[in-house]
Parts: structure tokens; sequence; C-alpha cells
């Protein structure tokens, strides 16, 4: 198949913009710049809400029937043109063409998923006096701001859930990873009234624009906890409603009883996968003393096999950090475990030359308050930390900021559900990790986040509650 032309425009009112300033988008393998994107003013922005907000009854008052076939029409775009978008993926996002591959299908199936979905009508009276329902009716426009470590996948939860339940939207995908987003907002056109799915894209100030817009009623948020904290405070203004998915510390904990050959990869892509760039990766790997020697020297093997490069290239395991930022935390995070005088197993030095690639690293038994372990690396990091007592690895996993996921590895799954039960994190998974699904609600305890995406709860954040009584 050709690749997309690279006339990228934002999508407002159903028109092609393409915008009065652009702003260059760079592929972190090679750092030069595969397109410019519209880099949207303060005008066009407001243009973008207006149309939303005009859509609005129309789309409120569109059959569900008619929503869910274009919910579901995005399913069927995004596979229509699935290795246009994988390559322009990778180009843009740096991860290898197989694994965005992956990406954009689980996003085509997460609309699917979406559109079948039931929004539910709870009766709480029905007497001969009286029948009393409480129903979800569309907020509004929904300001959904989408993170680059995920830019088609995250930005679905978002259009899928908002667009079923009958509201509008206008979409900020990250100015590192704009591409794919403009893309779908462009084949999109066709399938959609006008106004219902705006597309923009813009630097720094474009987040904040939105969640200060008085003509946006609910933000949906995926990023970082500090982040997350500006958008709440924007949004009391007017008291938006808020969803945000914010940053976690997650940690595995490994029982000794495991099949440490069979666990090792599970546990090493849980921390490894997209370069540790997920929210729910495994970022502290706390290892029963009995099988830590065996699992770190499985684990050492596997990243000293995996290839690091450029996503466009065969063989490719592994592709670079997404931007300079985010890599030169990275670096950062490295140099001070260096200063710290801990113990690398592999990885630990980071080459010269272009492109934002970190080796895979591992670290060996850092002490708790060592950065390494205190932060979110979101990056090719991974601390490996010995335990002996139950209780007490419980403690060292509940004692972050963070409560988004978790996981544990046993093989007696009575004894890790009664670990997971007292993890304080949205999700535990036992003997796997990072398993998320359309029908499932996923969101963070403590500074992970407030709301949850996903399943029928996450729908429903998309929706105020509507009681009507009716008496007899």
């Amino acid at each position: 198949m050709t690749a997309f032309d690279r006339d990228f425009t934002m999508t407002i009112g159903g028109q092609p913009v393409p915008g009065g300033a652009t702003i260059p988008v760079l592929n972190p393998a090679t750092e030069e710049t595969v397109a410019e994107a519209p880099d949207c003013s303060a005008a066009e922005l407001d243009a973008a809400v207006a149309a939303a907000r005009a859509a609005f009854p129309g789309w409120r008052a569109t059959p569900i029937e008619q929503r869910r076939a274009a919910v579901a029409k995005i399913a069927e775009v995004i596979s229509t043109n699935l290795d246009q978008f994988a390559r322009l993926f990778t180009q843009e996002q740096g991860r290898p063409v197989g694994k965005a591959t992956e990406e954009l299908l689980g996003a085509a199936f997460w609309a699917a998923s979406v559109a079948k979905q039931e929004i539910p009508v709870l009766v709480n009276e029905d007497t001969p006096d009286r029948r009393s329902e409480t129903r979800r009716v569309p907020i509004g426009v929904v300001g959904g701001i989408v993170p680059w470590n995920f830019p088609m996948l995250l930005g679905v939860w978002k259009i899928a859930g908002a667009l079923l339940s009958g509201n509008t939207l206008v979409i900020k995908p990250s100015p590192f990873t704009p591409l794919t987003m403009l893309k779908l907002g462009e084949l999109m056109r066709p399938h959609l009234p006008a106004g219902v799915f705006n597309v923009v894209s813009g630097g720094d100030q474009l987040g904040p624009w939105m969640t200060a817009h008085p003509g946006i009623d609910k933000i949906s948020f995926t990023g970082s906890t500090a982040t997350g904290k500006r958008v709440m405070a924007s949004a009391a203004a007017n008291l938006k409603r808020v969803t945000l998915e914010l940053g976690g510390n997650d940690a595995a904990i490994v029982l000794g009883d495991v099949d440490v050959a069979k666990v090792a990869e599970p546990l090493f892509w849980s921390a490894f996968g997209n370069n540790g760039q997920v929210c729910i990766a495994t970022k502290r790997l706390y290892i029963h003393d009995s099988a830590y020697d065996a699992l770190a020297a499985e684990l050492t093997a596997i990243a000293n096999r995996v290839k690091t490069g450029n996503g466009l290239e065969q063989g490719t395991d592994l592709g670079p950090v997404q931007n300079r930022a985010q890599y030169e935390r990275v670096k950062a995070l490295i140099a001070d475990a260096q200063a710290e005088g801990l113990t690398f197993l592999a990885g630990g030095e980071v080459p010269e030359g272009k492109g934002y690639f970190i080796p895979v690293t591992l670290v060996d038994n850092p002490p708790e308050d060592s950065r390494v372990v205190a932060e979110e690396a979101f990056g090719p990091v991974l601390p490996l930390i010995r335990f002996d007592d139950v209780e007490d690895v419980i403690a060292r996993a509940n004692n972050s900021d963070y409560g988004l996921a978790g996981s544990v590895w046993s093989a007696d799954t009575d004894a890790a559900l009664a670990i997971a039960e007292r993890l304080d994190t949205g999700t535990v998974w036992i003997n796997e990790a990072q398993h998320v699904t359309p029908w499932a609600p996923f969101g963070g305890h403590k500074q992970s986040g407030i709301g949850v995406e996903n399943g029928t709860e996450g729908l429903l954040e998309y929706t105020n509650a509507q009681t009507i009584s009716v008496r007899k």
C-alpha cells in the first residue's frame, strides 16, 4: 500500500484546517523532521469548540444504534489503513513497526468493543404510586488530551466512550506524536456529522487553553501526575468534570515458589515493553531472596539479547525513548544511580550519536530511598529488589504516592490473592501484567488519578445522572 501523504491538517467542524503556524514532528530514532503539524491558535480552538457545541444537540438526539455504527467505523478506518498508520506511527513515536501494528489493532478492537456496550438505566422504584428511573445523559463537549506513549490506543479510549454516550469531542494529541491522530480525524470526516469529532494539534499552550475553555464541559486527560494537578486546578474554574489517568510506580512482587524460567520473559516485558514508557509498566521488581539470583540472571540474559534500534529496521525489539526531554530525564536517573555507586546487571551506559537510544538497564538491589526506586523512570530502567518477608514487601510496595497498578507472581494463587487484596492500587494482576480490556474499569488510587476509563464505569464517566420520577 502507498504511504499517507504528508499533508497534515486539523479537523474542525468537519473541514481540513492547516493552521496559521506549524510545529516540527521529529523521528526520535534519527532526530530528523518527519513532518510539520498544525500549531492550533486560540481562535482555531474557539472554532473547534464552537463546532462541537453546535453539533451536540443533534448528536445527542441521534439514536444510539447510529452512534454505535459511527464508533464501529473508527475500527474499520484504522484496520483498512493499518499499514500506512503503522509506518507513520513508527516514524513519529519510535516503536518498531510490529509493535506499532499491535497498538493500532488494539485501538480498532477497542472501538469495535465499545460500540457494543450498553448505557444502563437504573429503576429505583416501581410501585403502584410511582416509577423512578435514573438514566445517563451526555455531558456536552468533551476535551480529550492524549499522551505520546500510546497516541492511538489512548486516544480511542476517549473518542469511543465520548461519542457513544452522545457527547461531541475536541481531541488533542501530544505535540510529539500528533500525526496518526490527525490522519484519523481526516479519514473520519465523511463518516460523522460536522463538528462531532474535532482534532486539533499544537504546542504546550494548547492543553491549558482547553482545560480553561468555558465551552468545554469535561476533560479526559492522560499524562503525568504533575500535569494532572494543573488540569484539575484549571478545570475547577467552571466545575468541568475530569477524568485523570496519571502516573504510576508499579510494583511487581515475585514469591519464592515461581518457576523462574516461566516468569522471566513476561516479567521482563512487563517492565520494558514500549521502552518502559507505559504508565502500568513494572517499575519496581521485588523478588523473594530465594528466587532473586536465578531470576536476575534470566532477566540479564534477556536484556543482553534484546536489540534496541530504529523501529523501521527489521529485527529491532525496542526503539528509542520518544522525545529528548524524557531521554534526558532517564539519562539523569542512570547517572544518579552511577553516582550512588549502585551495581548494574545490564545497561547503564548511554551511547553517543543520533537518536534517543538508551539500553535496557537493570539495577541490582538498590536501596528503597534511591531515585531509581522512588521515582517513576518511564524509560528502560528497572531496579531489582530483594525481600524475604511478605509483610515487609507489601508495606514497601504501598509506600508510594502512586497507586495505579501492580502484580503478584506465585505458584500459589491463594497466596498471591491474599497479597493482591492488600495493595493500594486500582488494578492488580496475578501471574501476568498489563492485561487491560474494554470491559473492565481502569484507574488509579492516590495520586495516580481520578475516575476510571473503560468498562461500564468508564463509559458512564462521559455522562451525568438524571433521575426522572413519575407519579402514577
